[in-house]
This record gives structure tokens, C-alpha cells and sequence, in this order.
């Protein structure tokens, strides 16, 4: 499908962009959605184009966002209209454009300070995130989805090649603490939360953006990916993430047992990922999962040593 026939269809469709002057397709990120920064009446927004099929999920998506923006005083784009483009079968999104630079690419221009302070602003409005409690039906299965999910990437990645070194200790403290998942809270997820999904304008956290992967799960599962990607970036901002989100107090030893778990999970299943979805990147993603094991020293220690360390 070409542009131009979307943009034809974007200004019969979609009320607030009759007068579409520009419409540029955004590249960035592995979400499955077409994502456009569109231009009219002299606004920015954000267009997210997507599948029939999904229509559903996406219009569960909307009311979250309406929800964390709303009553919870979330940055996220703020949901302006949602519906189908009937002439092209697919459904469409359109929020408000969060201006700035992706915290992945800005973080490390910042000062040590800047960047905690970011990652404490950003542990803040993860913990508001948290305050929308999953469905009960859907909380009271939490730990039976959850072990049926890792059972099965445990069974997918014992058939793939790529091994981890030492992938046996992985799977051993897995199996530890699984009895972990029992009885845990269940809260509205970003799935994706890190520093590739933060904006920041000015020396601050401008916003939050890609929900697309929301789910309802632990909330301290959010965090493995704080360890996996986030504290890559930026150290200072990964523990700033963390000490946010406990509101400046250090967190107790269950959090990081339950944080190990989960990233330890994580190793097994990017492993598996990355081997259906990216291939040529399986080699960037064993150098992450390998800084996570020096980490954890093979996760004999569950706090990670870029948190322990940091001064």
C-alpha cells in the first residue's frame, strides 16, 4: 500500500486530519502497527495504523491510555480518536505527538544527575502506571500463565542451537524460585518499558510511548527490562528508575529475588526471540544476555552489580 493512497484515506476517515498536510512513516521500534507523525491545521500527531484483526486489542488500548492520562496523570500521548479506515480494511489510532528525543540517544549527552533524575521520574510514573488493577479473572491466573509461557520458551529453547554459557545455573534458579509467582499482585503492564520508549525534551522525561504491548502481570516483572536494556544505556538512570518507583526507599530483598527470576525468564526467552524475529541480531543480543550474567555472577547474587556499585 502506498502513502499516498493512506493519505487519501486518512483525510476522509479520520475527522482531526481533513487537512492533512504531511504524513511521515516512522521506522523506529519492532511494533507490528505502521506508525505515522502526521501534520495538520498546524498540529502534530501520532497515527498508528493496524490490522483488522486487532481491532479489539486496540480499542482496549485506547481506554487504558485514556485512563492513565486522565486519572493517573501518566505522560503518554493523550488517545484522540480511533475507528476503521473502511476502504482499506485496517483501523486506525490517533494520539498526540510527545515531541523530543528518544532517551535512548539523549541519556548519554546528560550529566549523571540528569540522567537519575530522569530514571527517578520515570520509576514514578511507572508505579502510577501500576495503580490499574488487572480483571479478576485475569489476575487469578497470573501464575499459571506466566509458568505456562516460560515452559514454553524453555521447551523452544532447548531445540534452537544458540545456547547460553553456563544456561544450566539459569535454569536452575528459575526453577528455585518459581513458587514466587504465587499469590503476586497483577497490574496493568507497558510490556516494553525502558529507555528505547522513553522521549526526553529539555532535560526531562517529556513521556512514556508504545503501549501496543500492554498486559497485566506482576509489576516487578516490568523491571527486567530495566536490567536488560535500560541499565545498559544508563546506569545512573536505571537505579534512579528503581528508587522512583519505591518512592526514594531501597527495595527488600523479594523485589530482587523476583527481579532475578524475571530477567533470568527473559534471558531464556530473547534467546528464542531473537531467533525468529531478528537472526542477524542474535549476536548483540548474547552480548546482553552475557552482561547479565556478570551481572548476577551466573545469578548467584540477586542484586545486579551496577546497582550494588552504584555511588
Amino acid at each position: 500500500m502506498m502513502n499516498e493512497d493512506l493519505a487519501q484515506a486518512v483525510k476522509a476517515e479520520v475527522p482531526l486530519l481533513r487537512k492533512l498536510a504531511e504524513l511521515r512513516e516512522i521506522h523506529k521500534g519492532y511494533s507490528p502497527d505502521r506508525k505515522f507523525e502526521a501534520a495538520a491545521d498546524g498540529r502534530r500527531y501520532l497515527l498508528r495504523i493496524y490490522e483488522q484483526r486487532l481491532v479489539a486489542r486496540k480499542q482496549e488500548e485506547f481506554k487504558i491510555l485514556q485512563e492513565l492520562h486522565e486519572r493517573h496523570d501518566v505522560r503518554c500521548s493523550r488517545p484522540l480518536g480511533i475507528g476503521m479506515l473502511s476502504g482499506l480494511g485496517l483501523g486506525y489510532m490517533l494520539l498526540t505527538y510527545i515531541e523530543g528525543e528518544d532517551a535512548v540517544d539523549e541519556l548519554p549527552r546528560l550529566s549523571k544527575g540528569q540522567q537519575y533524575d530522569i530514571g527517578y521520574d520515570a520509576g514514578s510514573q511507572l508505579r502510577r502506571m501500576h495503580q490499574i488493577q488487572a480483571p479478576d479473572s485475569v489476575a487469578a491466573s497470573w501464575a499459571q500463565r506466566s509458568l505456562a509461557k516460560h515452559r514454553k520458551y524453555v521447551d523452544e529453547y532447548s531445540q534452537t542451537e544458540t545456547k547460553i554459557e553456563r544456561g544450566d545455573r539459569v535454569l536452575g534458579f528459575i526453577e528455585e524460585h518459581l513458587h514466587l509467582l504465587q499469590h503476586r499482585p497483577v497490574s496493568l503492564q507497558h510490556d516494553d518499558f525502558h529507555t528505547g520508549n522513553l522521549i526526553i525534551k529539555d532535560g526531562c522525561l517529556a513521556g512514556i510511548i508504545d503501549f501496543n504491548r500492554f498486559d497485566w502481570g506482576d509489576p516487578y516483572q516490568e523491571f527486567m527490562k530495566t536490567g536488560m536494556f535500560s541499565s545498559e544505556v544508563s546506569i545512573p538512570f536505571a537505579v534512579g528508575q528503581i528508587r522512583g518507583y519505591f518512592q526514594g526507599r531501597e527495595p527488600d530483598e523479594l523485589f530482587w529475588t523476583l527481579y532475578s527470576m524475571y530477567i533470568a525468564m527473559c534471558l531464556i526467552s530473547s534467546v528464542v526471540w531473537i531467533k525468529k524475529v531478528k537472526p542477524e541480531e542474535t549476536g548483540i543480543m548474547m552480548e546482553k544476555i552475557n552482561r547479565v550474567l556478570a551481572d548476577h555472577n551466573d545469578f548467584q547474587a540477586v542484586i545486579p552489580q551496577w546497582y550494588s556499585n552504584y555511588q
